[in-house]
């Protein structure tokens, strides 16, 4: 199969399962017509398009293997920002939450903001407020990103968060709500299933950070630029963000020296608090 013929072997696999379109594309979080589209070879399916499709019908491993093979024989996707606000940010946090799900191993890496499933409603709050969405539209994208934040609580899963120094310094947020965020990842750090480093600023380094990215079970890596999201499957890629992801986390600070230099920071944005009242 190519992934030229993947939209119809989608179709067969789908009915041969017994499972009605609209059910599956309301799994898959999407719409009957995008699911309709993509069954009819109208619009080619993505990586990610492909795995919720997969994931709602219910297949075993090997169909999996050889379903998600085709889908990735172009290795690199990208998703205009423009083609997201269109759909919705609401849609896209729910998008990820299903791959969150069919995900077992999560890696992410974060030098510019804290990641979305350890942000206070406040810091969530203030990443949105600069996308210019509407009222309601502004509020079912905060509330689908923080119900994301049940994978944290999944002792199926594991999931390893690096972030550089600087993130937690980032005036996203007045210097009480920072001190709140950096409560909040000391309190998800004791978490058995999670893992988080931080990078120190005094680090001694052989590497940049470049962008942020979030590896998916070895199989998936995503990447947003200022413009794009890209979707990387092509293992030869793969294998570069895991050797950047492990090169970071060998330099990182965890466990009890991390809370110790959170503790620090959040002190201090208290202490400015303080001395502004």
């Amino acid at each position: 199969m190519n992934r030229t013929q993947l939209g119809a072997a989608l179709r067969d696999l789908r009915r041969s399962s017994g499972k009605e379109a609209k059910a599956v594309a309301r799994s898959a979080v999407m719409s009957p017509s995008k699911l309709s589209k993509i069954e009819t070879g109208k619009v080619p399916p993505t990586v990610v398009d492909v795995e919720r499709i997969l994931a709602a019908i219910g297949v075993s491993d090997e169909v999996k293997a050889e379903y998600m093979a085709a889908a990735r024989a172009e290795s690199t996707e990208a998703t205009a920002w423009r083609l997201v606000r269109r759909l919705g940010y609401h849609r896209k946090q729910q998008q990820i939450k299903a791959l969150d799900d069919s995900t077992r191993l999560l890696r992410v890496f974060q030098p510019s903001l804290v990641p979305g499933l350890l942000q206070t409603p406040e810091y969530v709050r203030a990443v949105f407020a600069g996308k210019d969405l509407g009222e309601d539209q502004f509020a079912r994208t905060v509330e689908a990103r923080l119900a994301r934040q049940q994978a944290l609580y999944d002792a199926t899963k594991t999931l390893q968060f690096v972030i550089t120094e600087s993130v937690l310094r980032w005036r996203l947020v007045p210097a009480a709500m920072m001190a709140g965020q950096l409560d909040r990842i000391i309190s998800v750090s004791r978490l058995s299933q999670v893992d988080i480093r931080v990078v120190p600023l005094a680090a001694p380094q052989s590497d940049v950070p470049s962008h942020s990215f979030v590896i998916r079970d070895d199989r998936m890596v995503t990447v947003e630029t200022v413009h794009v999201e890209l979707a990387v499957t092509d293992p030869r890629d793969v294998e570069m963000y895991l050797r950047k992801f492990k090169g970071f986390s060998d330099r990182a600070v965890s466990g009890d020296a991390m809370r110790r230099m959170l503790e620090d920071i959040r002190d201090g944005f208290l202490a400015e608090q303080e001395g502004s009242r």
